[in-house]
């Protein structure tokens, strides 16, 4: 009496064990691509440098290239350990100008954005002078910077700011635009409030957005800390490019190039960790989704 109902819970035992075991498989591929992309991340861009340093090096031995023109990357790793902790000083300089100007433009840009999205007056009179200020040299103000504020560390700071802010406001905004009217439809439907509805849906949506802004922002805020110093510096990488380039000292011209190329590198991976940390894992950097399969 109790054959045909075993054999069937035999077969349904059996059909689980089986998905289970497809599961299984299939999150092992999962785990194994994506150990694969995080390698290849890595060994990718690590092999081309290496190539392009050992073409490099052997270009200059291969041709005879003066050192005051294209110092060989030996020499230039010798006058960085040579000039290390003047190396290291001068960083220290420009990273607290980098990392001020930037953060000073994350404190203005953001509550400016926000006060564009939600105040349309207010974006009708500020957007287009936004605008109109990118068209101004950044190299030509900073001078006016030198007069108003002196030779000391708030001119770097103001300069990085100004070059640094602009993607910060301009991402934030379009982040907070670009959602669809069907979540804020539904949203309304749940009884949700407009804060919340901000916090809860417009706010995660705009993050890619925003932290792509971020990204563009911490580069250009190097590039804004060493413009104050070419202009005005008595100290930071940037004076000291100055000062390697006055004396025809290429290899220390290149170290502070690596210094500050090593800088902006890593300014822009702590970004990318804070974004994987607040984003959802499964939202890249372009703020797409992943695909799951």
């Amino acid at each position: 009496m109790n054959g045909p109902s075993t054999d069937h819970q035999k077969n349904r035992v059996e059909d689980f064990k089986n998905i289970e075991e497809v599961e299984a498989s299939v999150q092992g591929d999962l785990a194994s691509r994506d150990s694969r992309n995080r390698v290849s991340t890595i060994l990718f861009p690590a092999l081309m440098v290496i190539a392009v340093f050992g073409f490099w090096e052997l270009a200059t031995i291969v041709f005879p290239i003066p050192s005051f023109l294209l110092p060989a990357p030996s020499e230039v790793a010798v006058s960085m350990q040579t000039h290390a902790p003047l190396l290291l000083k001068e960083s220290i300089i420009t990273t607290i100008e980098i990392a001020l100007g930037f953060g000073l433009s994350i404190v203005v840009g953001i509550p400016l954005a926000l006060a564009i999205f939600m105040w349309t007056p207010f974006a009708l009179t500020v957007y287009p002078l936004l605008i109109g200020s990118q068209a101004v040299p950044k190299v030509a103000v900073a001078p006016l910077f030198l007069v108003w504020f002196g030779f000391g560390l708030l001119p770097k700071v103001l300069i990085a700011f100004l070059i640094a802010f602009f993607p910060v406001v301009i991402n934030t905004t379009m982040g907070l635009a670009a959602i669809e009217r069907e979540k804020i439809y539904l949203a309304h439907s749940m009884g949700l409030s407009p804060f919340k509805t901000f916090v809860k849906i417009r706010l995660p949506n705009a993050l890619p957005s925003i932290f792509a802004g971020l990204k563009i922002s911490i580069t250009l805020a190097v590039v804004g800390a060493v413009v104050g110093e070419f202009v005005g510096g008595d100290a930071g990488l940037g004076y000291l490019l100055m000062v390697a380039n006055g004396n025809m000292n290429t290899p220390l011209l290149f170290g502070g190039l690596v210094a500050l190329t090593f800088l902006g590198v890593v300014f822009f991976i702590m970004i990318g960790i804070v974004e994987r940390l607040v984003m959802p894992a499964h939202v890249v950097d372009t703020g797409k989704v992943a695909r799951q399969s």
